[in-house]
């Protein structure tokens, strides 16, 4: 088996992200069709994976998050092995195992535990778009640092309006998430494409 060279690392971690990315708004959108009657407005997403969702939307959501979970990881080993910040990688796998991981775990019903791993996703990946940010050159530090403090923008918003908006609490919701996700996806082509 050939070494994990600092290119293969990245092409590693940059992989696993745009993957994670690509997934995480498949199984959303997937879980949804499962789930008759869902509203992205007055729901929250993780209302997808929680006990009273059909069985099929359950599986769906909840089983997508422990593999996004497990891709986060391995990005965050991949960042590891190519010499990133060993903050950025931290803040990485904690974000896939406590954060991603964790909501498939322990899905809506299970109260602070799922409210606690639903922080991590979402504060995790956010804090990650900004030290990718600082440590990185070039244009691309524009994007992460714009993405990164919009998602956590969202979910300072989120968390204190919930519901009281036009866009309800899923809505909103989807702000944080899809911003997550659109950074993950971004960092991955940067990775993919060899940039620092």
């Amino acid at each position: 088996m050939p070494a994990l060279t600092e290119r293969r690392a990245r092409t590693l971690a940059g992989a696993a992200f745009l993957a994670g990315a690509v997934l995480t708004m498949l199984g959303f959108t997937t879980a949804e069709a499962f789930y008759p009657g869902y509203s992205t407005s007055t729901q929250t997403i993780s209302a997808l994976g929680a006990a009273d969702a059909p069985a099929a939307s359950q599986a769906v959501f909840n089983g997508v998050m422990v593999v996004v979970g497990a891709l986060t990881l391995l990005a965050a080993y991949g960042l590891a092995r190519a010499d990133e910040s060993r903050a950025l990688a931290g803040v990485v796998a904690v974000t896939g195992v406590g954060g991603f991981a964790g909501v498939g775990l322990f899905p809506a019903q299970t109260g602070l535990p799922h409210l606690v791993a639903a922080l991590f996703a979402f504060g995790g990946i956010g804090v990650a778009a900004l030290l990718a940010a600082a440590t990185w050159r070039g244009p691309f530090r524009y994007a992460s640092a714009a993405l990164g403090g919009l998602e956590l923008l969202a979910l300072v918003g989120f968390l204190a309006l919930g519901g009281a908006t036009p866009l309800g609490v899923g809505g909103l919701e989807r702000w944080v998430a899809y911003l997550g996700a659109a950074w993950a996806a971004a960092f991955g082509g940067a990775l993919l494409a060899g940039g620092d």
